[in-house]
């Protein structure tokens, strides 16, 4: 069985859209905002390549091809230069091509000086290891069902493994979060239901949120957390995601004598075009 440390969530409703810093009448009381990014990973090899599948190790856990390498810190780049909040913390899927997309993404984030013609990691020579911290989340996992993985390629035992300290090797020296606070603590049981990976795709975003109310948060994940995610909070219907679509929440939160109340996400778009379709 997997763990979970918070209840399903319940249907949500709408909310009013806040467009200006609001002023409260108490003067003990801070108002500010929380804002969440999802992300999906990069373009992966089996997508590009079918043949891979022949003779991979882990053909359930394809990596990035080259472009997506490209692609992910590209985001990283355009997240860095438009949104108007600093990202405090990330939290990652344990599979290979998230930790990747979220590599690229942090050394963007995090490089010091960033040559405007860099096209990936290898091209960043400083982080400056104080701008956020990353932590790996087992619940922000590909959705475990025939539907997202081939039948054929499932581990015999389904159970979906991960060495999280090689995975965790591959961000910068210095920026990971060993203790942080997990939403699951381990990987969710094969053979979940399209509803069940809804519910735990919302229940992770919420119980991150509410446990770093005071923190701006990236997740990277896989297309079926952004399609969640987007569809719930802005309550349309999502047909397509692309590669490293960002799906940006927003939510007011209000602090007052070391209690804090938080409101409703709305779906907001500082990023211009997010990669996301829907009617």
């Amino acid at each position: 069985m997997f763990t979970l440390t918070c209840n399903i969530l319940p249907k949500v409703t709408r909310p009013t859209i806040i467009r200006a810093t609001m002023e409260s009448s108490d003067l003990n009381t801070t108002v500010t905002y929380q804002n969440i990014l999802m992300m999906r990973h990069g373009d992966r090899i089996d997508q590009i390549d079918p043949l891979w599948l022949d003779t991979a190790a882990r053909p359930w856990d394809p990596p990035l091809v080259q472009d997506g390498m490209v692609r992910a810190f590209r985001t990283g780049q355009r997240i860095r230069s438009q949104i108007q909040f600093p990202i405090h913390r990330v939290f990652v899927s344990p599979f290979i091509r998230c930790v990747q997309t979220a590599s690229e993404v942090v050394n963007a984030l995090s490089a010091v000086d960033l040559d405007p013609n860099a096209t990936s990691s290898k091209d960043v020579f400083s982080i400056d290891k104080s701008k956020l911290k990353v932590s790996i989340e087992f619940g922000l996992g590909e959705m475990l069902n025939t539907i997202s993985i081939k039948p054929e390629i499932v581990p015999k035992d389904r159970k979906f493994e991960f060495l999280i300290s090689d995975l965790e090797a591959i961000f910068p020296e210095g920026m990971v979060e060993h203790n942080a606070f997990p939403a699951y603590k381990e990987m969710p049981q094969w053979g979940e239901t399209v509803q069940e990976c809804t519910d735990r795709f919302l229940c992770v975003v919420r119980t991150l949120a509410d446990k770093y109310p005071s923190e701006n948060l990236l997740l990277v994940t896989h297309g079926e957390g952004v399609r969640t995610t987007f569809a719930t909070y802005k309550e349309v219907d999502v047909y397509d995601i692309e590669y490293c679509a960002c799906a940006e929440l927003r939510r007011q939160v209000s602090s007052q004598d070391g209690s804090t109340k938080a409101g409703h996400f709305e779906v907001i778009t500082s990023l211009g075009q997010s990669g996301i379709k829907y009617h």
